[in-house]
């Protein structure tokens, strides 16, 4: 069972019949990441009747897709029953999204409910958003579609104006399935299920926040979609910024969509770059290294990398928030790839207390910092006790909270949220709108060549001096 606050649980979600039709359902999110996320959810569901349907330009057989749908399902454990049951219904419908009536065709495929999936590049957003408008849809339509919401602030202006003209917010969801993450909504209980964290969780108490998703993994054969994102982009812009977002908003009056969307939205307006200075922005590329033992070639060298295009596989940027709340409190959001002993956390560091004379000891070493892990929603609490041996000596010990495995991953909870019809685990639009608008200034400088692309070898923590 899942007990994080707000989120549905896979077992109560609407028997009704569901179709989802994946468009893009040829690219690797959708074997890697989709199809398993939906596999956990009907296997945790009660009575849920899922259709899968492909589609993409490039055709193929029924028995390919449902092929391809049994592999992904058989490679993330789902029972032979769900893996049986989700691939005999499977079907695959040719479609080139920018053809209306070849996507009209596709939508009456759908033998049910139709959640219309767009898993494609951003810059199709707005062709599915056109063809869309040229026809009729249903009434029950749900359209979801992946992050990066946009190309740039302007686009993801442009591209909610094309989608609010076709379908309203609340069947329209934005993925970003860190929203998923044990961690997110799980910030929420923790701030404001806990009197003494709620009441020292501002600027008079806690010195920095950090916001860190580091990996050891690389660009592991996607380059076409990596070199034309980066880290700031794939990371910063959409995940960590709405971890930031449910770190430092205020208090909702309920865990409800609109209230948190609310109050994401909120804080997300008053943040900014650290003094307005994009040059507090850094970026960097790995060179060859080993990562546990595995070589990784130089970024440069990596099949399909276009050197010159100048992509970052390390990102960092400092920002401020101008509220009252967190006046003055410098945040570190940053994301890198092929990194040697990562940190994948939420870091608030608390502002250090100063003993009365007579105690010494750890409290030298810094203030009390809270972890909490953005991969498994683990809680670290360094606290200062009298040491064991001399009383008089501080220590620093560490109190552990360990949740526990949910039953769906980030990606299934999204998706439970999708056919449960709540959007609180959606990214709503004004809030796309902000994190652009963060990352502008430090894309801009970028773009023309205003900071350096240093480099760090691949199993290293990053640039020495970072």
């Amino acid at each position: 069972m899942n007990d994080q606050a707000g989120i549905p649980e896979a077992e109560s979600l609407s028997p009704d019949a569901r179709t989802i039709a994946i468009l893009g359902a040829g690219g690797d999110l959708t074997e890697r990441l989709l199809l398993p996320g939906l596999g956990h959810v009907v296997e945790n569901a009660r009575g849920l009747d899922l259709t899968l349907i492909g589609a993409a330009r490039t055709p193929q057989s029924d028995d390919e897709w449902q092929a391809l749908v049994r592999r992904s399902l058989e490679a993330a454990g789902i029972s032979s029953h769900t893996v049986d049951s989700l691939t005999a219904g499977a079907r695959f419908v040719a479609t080139d999204a920018s053809d209306p009536e070849q996507l009209k065709a596709l939508l009456d495929a759908c033998p049910s409910s139709p959640v219309l999936y767009v898993a494609l590049p951003p810059s199709m957003g707005h062709t599915v958003a056109e063809s869309l408008a040229a026809i009729d849809l249903p009434d029950d339509l749900v359209v979801a579609i992946e992050k990066p919401f946009g190309e740039d602030l302007d686009d993801a202006r442009s591209l909610n104006e094309a989608l609010a003209d076709v379908i309203p917010e609340d069947r329209l969801w934005r993925i970003d399935h860190f929203l998923g993450n044990a961690t997110a909504l799980g910030m929420l209980g923790l701030r404001f299920g806990n009197r003494f964290l709620e009441a020292t969780w501002n600027a008079e108490h806690v010195e920095k926040i950090e916001v860190l998703y580091d990996e050891e993994l690389g660009i592991e054969g996607r380059a076409t979609f990596y070199d034309q994102t980066g880290a700031l982009r794939d990371m910063l812009q959409s995940h960590l910024l709405m971890v930031l977002a449910l770190t430092t908003m205020e208090r909702p009056d309920a865990i409800t969509a609109d209230e948190v969307h609310d109050r994401m939205a909120e804080v997300l307006g008053s943040v900014r770059l650290w003094r307005d200075d994009p040059r507090t922005a850094r970026r960097a590329r790995y060179t060859e290294g080993r990562v546990d033992g595995r070589l990784f070639p130089s970024y440069v060298d990596e099949p399909d990398v276009d050197a010159d295009r100048g992509i970052e596989t390390l990102a960092q940027i400092l920002l401020q928030i101008d509220n009252p709340r967190w006046e003055g409190v410098p945040i570190v959001l940053r994301s890198g790839k092929a990194i040697g002993s990562p940190r994948r956390e939420v870091a608030v560091h608390f502002r250090p207390s100063t003993p009365p004379t007579g105690l010494g000891g750890a409290s030298a070493d810094g203030g009390t910092v809270l972890r909490m892990s953005l991969k498994t929603g683990d809680v670290d609490l360094d606290l200062f006790v009298n040491g064991a041996q001399d009383v008089a000596e501080l220590e620093r010990v560490v109190l552990e909270a360990r949740p526990g495995t949910a039953d769906l991953d980030a990606y299934g909870q999204v998706l439970a949220g999708i056919l449960d019809g709540d959007t609180l685990l959606s990214v709503r639009g004004d809030v796309a709108e902000q994190c652009w608008r963060i990352v502008t200034p430090v894309l801009t400088a970028w773009s023309e060549g205003d900071a350096p692309l240093e480099e760090y070898e691949a199993g290293g923590a990053g640039p020495a001096d970072w």
